[in-house]
């Protein structure tokens, strides 16, 4: 049986930032299946267009996932999607893993979660700005992506440097495939 790591899908959420993690650990032979959780089963359009039904909504899922997965988009800045927060403090308290990308990192900010673990964002200024219960300032790194206490974060920027982290922290390959996988990704076939 698969583990699943579930995927927050919102109106507006920025699909590329998770894309590159998903589709690897979605690949047939991993240990790992994508799920997507919403706060409703009502489709949500991502900020690209695409229109997806998600899988579990936050009234209905396993309990015992791997991973939850929040992506970035222009929403979080506007204090939207706040109906993920049980599923996250579920996590947290079940020492689930938890990955957040771009303005969804001022979402854990602005709850807490980063207060004590080494995490990124898009700057620590913006993160001040549009998360006021931030206490996290002295743990904060300008890194593109960073992995602390189970925790994975990374800026707007770093969708890659994200499912690297990802990658790493599930034990999903040993730590050179994951290498070999991420300079091809970065660098291409002709560098």
């Amino acid at each position: 049986m698969k583990n699943d790591i579930l995927v927050y899908i919102f109106d507006g959420y920025a699909d590329w930032e998770p894309a590159y993690v998903c589709s690897e650990l979605n690949r047939q032979d991993s240990p790992f299946q994508i799920k997507t959780i919403g706060a409703n089963k009502q489709p949500k359009k991502s900020m690209g267009g695409f229109c997806l039904i998600p899988d579990y909504d936050i009234s209905d899922y396993p309990e015992d996932f791997k991973m939850l997965i929040i992506p970035g988009g222009d929403s979080w800045l506007a204090e939207k999607n706040t109906e993920i927060l049980p599923v996250v403090d579920y996590a947290a308290h079940h020492r689930i893993l938890l990955a957040a990308i771009c303005a969804a990192t001022n979402f854990l900010a602005q709850n807490g979660y980063l207060d004590h673990v080494k995490h990124t964002g898009n700057t620590l200024e913006l993160m001040k700005e549009n998360a006021p219960h931030y206490q996290g300032e002295d743990f904060y790194v300008e890194e593109q992506a960073v992995s602390d206490g189970g925790i994975v974060t990374a800026n707007g920027t770093a969708a890659l440097e994200f499912a690297r982290e990802i990658m790493l922290l599930l034990d999903f390959k040993n730590s050179k495939e994951i290498k070999d996988w991420y300079d091809f990704n970065k660098l291409g076939f002709h560098h």
